[in-house]
């Protein structure tokens, strides 16, 4: 599975090469940070260097065990990664490092998601994230729904992907 996906300029922070491969315990310190700096990206308001704790014991007992989990990384760092259901199709979390935003990382994590569940995908996203909307609709998902995040109590669509 680890495969160079695509060609990034070398003026960016980032390698000229990416490599998707498969989670290891050995990710979760780097995933979590991941996690914890790009949703402090998107939502400067909300402090998640608060719910970093919540977030590690979330990822630990919810999402590794039932999820796959694929990691975009370059020279040894984790660019990106998504975390795929297969039994029920959702993704939970497509995260993407900033400085690599715009360069291909989240097009190929979400290209193995729809490997890794060909009948379908489904996921939820804040109303309120429009570049997130965008992206996952330049994907091929459509919103199907709309409800609220039953932890947040935010605003939500849901999007689906159906070959």
């Amino acid at each position: 599975m680890s495969q160079p996906m695509k060609h990034i300029p070398s003026d960016t922070m980032v390698s000229s090469s990416f490599t998707l491969r498969r989670y290891t315990a050995a990710d979760e310190a780097a995933a979590i940070e991941l996690w914890r700096r790009t949703w402090q990206l998107a939502y400067p308001h909300i402090n998640f260097n608060d719910r970093v704790d919540w977030w590690r014991q979330r990822w630990r007992d919810e999402l590794v065990p039932a999820a796959t989990i694929t990691v975009a990384e370059a020279d040894g760092k984790m660019l990106g990664f998504v975390t795929v259901d297969p039994r029920t199709f959702d993704i939970d979390q497509t995260v993407v490092a900033p400085e690599a935003w715009g360069l291909g990382v989240a097009a190929a994590l979400i290209a193995e998601a729809k490997r890794i569940s060909p009948a379908g995908l489904d996921l939820h996203v804040n109303k309120d994230n429009t570049r997130a909307i965008r992206f996952y609709e330049k994907q091929g998902f459509v919103i199907s729904g709309e409800a609220l995040n039953w932890r947040s109590g935010a605003p939500v669509h849901k999007m689906s992907w159906r070959p």
